[in-house]
């Protein structure tokens, strides 16, 4: 399996020399889009979108058919690995993603068992399959999934959660039954990662959004631990190329060296890290990848290059590990021809 035409993502999570600084966006494919609306609509629904290959497919290559990005990532939601546990996922309109049987029983917790990627999950494999097709070598695909920790999040509280009081009262009070959940996870995740890449990802990211929502004790045993397990597990090389994977915790600035040495390849960084810093604190031993702040796309097209350009400042000489991205998920408000600024700002930076 060759790399893409377009291998300089790749090369700089692996800190090889690139040509330029890559970027992509995480939620790239996405609201802030007329088209991805247009194809959502006749979808009929988020979970019709995703359980779609051919409608992910056309979705996941959008973004690429308006922007000069470096990399496709996979359209999927990080909740299809909990669904396919038989939680009973389901959308409320204006109200995020919800579970019909979140695990609050012990007897449940006990029964949880890691789905079978191939069997529970072939939909999204089928779409991996499709794209790869469909970008032709062009660029490399992302592969992706949520972290233990912030699947079990989901789990317990049945949604989304301002304070994740269920789950952090679980993990004080029955620290037993969250380790069985996040177990669970971990093999889940595990198995969910190699059969996308077995499938043709060439790259992926673990997804902590809320490993930050943690004391740091907590994020070291409840979070980072199960990431290291997933790590660990993973296929490293496919058709004879390495395949790097990214761990992004949102609000993780505080454990860089940890998330360092946790045997991931890159480090993602939300916008509150200094990426110079970052690089200070990691070495050479990982790359990084940001972190730029979403909210500033809202600004006018000179102040987006500007703070583009402060960042790609602060990470320093040297055209090697340093993958360009959003510190988060992009904006769905977000003025589509802002994103043609930064990506323009990335690609024409050239380093000291």
């Amino acid at each position: 399996m060759a790399r893409p035409k377009n291998d300089n993502f790749l090369r700089a999570l692996l800190r090889e020399p690139t040509d330029y600084t890559p970027l992509w966006l995480m939620r790239q494919a996405g609201r802030y889009l007329p088209e991805y609306c247009e194809t959502r609509k006749r979808a009929g629904s988020f979970l019709n979108l995703c359980k779609s290959p051919s409608l992910a497919c056309e979705v996941t290559l959008q973004p690429l058919a308006r922007y000069d990005l470096d990399a496709a990532i996979l359209f999927s939601d990080i909740l299809t690995v909990p669904d396919a546990m038989g939680l009973g996922l389901y959308f409320a309109d204006g109200e995020g993603p919800k579970f019909e049987r979140p695990l609050r029983e012990e007897w449940a917790i006990n029964d949880l068992t890691a789905p079978d990627p191939w069997d529970h999950l072939r939909y999204v494999m089928d779409a991996v399959v499709e794209i790869r097709r469909a970008l032709n070598g062009s660029v490399p695909l992302i592969g992706f999934s949520g972290s233990p920790f912030t699947l079990a999040c989901y789990m317990v509280e049945g949604g989304g959660s301002d304070d994740f009081r269920t789950v952090k009262t679980m993990l004080y009070s029955r620290p037993d039954l969250l380790h069985k959940i996040l177990a669970v996870n971990a093999e889940a995740v595990t198995a969910y990662l190699n059969a996308q890449i077995e499938s043709g990802a060439q790259a992926v990211q673990i997804f902590d959004t809320w490993g930050g929502a943690l004391s740091h004790a907590a994020y070291r045993e409840f979070s980072l631990a199960y990431m290291q397990r997933v790590i660990a597990g993973l296929k490293k090389t496919h058709g004879g190329e390495r395949i790097p994977c990214i761990v992004f915790t949102k609000g993780g600035g505080q454990w860089l060296e940890a998330i360092a040495e946790s045997g991931c390849d890159a480090v993602g960084l939300d916008w509150t890290t200094d990426l110079g810093e970052a690089r200070r604190r990691v070495g050479d031993r990982v790359a990084l990848q940001g972190n730029f702040d979403p909210v500033a796309l809202f600004a006018s097209p000179e102040a987006v290059t500007k703070e583009a350009t402060r960042i790609l400042d602060s990470f320093g000489g040297g055209n090697t590990g340093h993958a360009f991205n959003l510190g988060h998920g992009i904006n769905q408000h977000t003025p589509p021809e802002n994103v043609a600024v930064l990506v323009d700002a990335v690609h024409g930076y050239k380093r000291k």
